[in-house]
């Protein structure tokens, strides 16, 4: 009896799109236009700069820290890892693969804006009733 084998890696395949990858309730599709939905000049994410290299946009980066906090993973080395093989990631930012000191750079520059990103991230899943409100309390 012989083994179940593999697909040959050099074998082409009818390109399937990458939205096909991503079931249609998976909760990364919700992370995604929750945060095209913010305003996000409203809580102070800088605009582009018109002059230099284009910069990548402050909402795809938002994307990849929230995916980043919902998931655990906090390095912006982990999460550059994170864009190269992990199909959620490819889909939610559309291949684009910002490098870690560019990850790592938004963070620093904008501390602000992500507290306030974060709070109407809360104020969102608050309203639609996602959050659970229980209050735990450990006594060492």
């Amino acid at each position: 009896m012989g083994t179940v084998q593999g697909l040959d890696r050099n074998q082409i395949f009818m390109p399937s799109s990458l939205d096909e990858s991503i079931a249609a309730d998976n909760p990364v599709r919700v992370l995604d236009a929750l945060v095209d939905s913010l305003d996000l000049r409203k809580l102070g994410f800088p605009e582009p700069s018109a002059i230099g290299r284009p910069s990548y946009a402050a909402n795809d980066l938002l994307k990849l820290y929230l995916y980043g906090y919902l998931h655990d993973i906090r390095s912006s080395r982990k999460l550059e890892a994170e864009l190269l093989r992990n199909v959620e990631l490819i889909w939610m930012l559309r291949r684009l693969k910002p490098d870690h000191k560019t990850i790592a750079d938004f963070r620093r520059k904008n501390p602000k804006p992500f507290q306030k990103a974060f709070r109407e991230f809360v104020a969102i899943l608050d309203g639609w009733g996602l959050l659970g409100k229980e209050v735990f309390a450990i006594d060492g």
